[in-house]
């Protein structure tokens, strides 16, 4: 399995990531440069992504503010608590 951080700068991203994904890569987003251009566009982004993620068996979280995390098939993102 292979993880990659990568940069969410356009709508054209989007096929490349989903590629990678579905060939079993975790993929981490860094969402920032998008979201200074248009909150908007990044929107529809994240939700085509989340729509993509689900519909193969895969999963998808935020982490923080400047981060996505789309994973493949059989990968869960746990999103629990550290604490008590």
């Amino acid at each position: 399995m292979l993880l990659k951080a990568l940069q969410l700068r356009s709508a054209e991203d989007l096929q490349a990531i989903q590629e990678d994904v579905a060939k079993k890569t975790i993929v981490i987003l860094r969402v920032t440069p998008l979201a200074q251009k248009s909150v908007e566009d990044l929107k529809t982004m994240v939700e085509h992504l989340y729509e993509f993620a689900t519909s193969i068996g895969g999963d998808i979280a935020r982490l923080g503010e400047e981060r996505i995390v789309i994973t493949p098939p059989g990968v869960r993102i746990w999103r629990g608590s550290l604490s008590g």
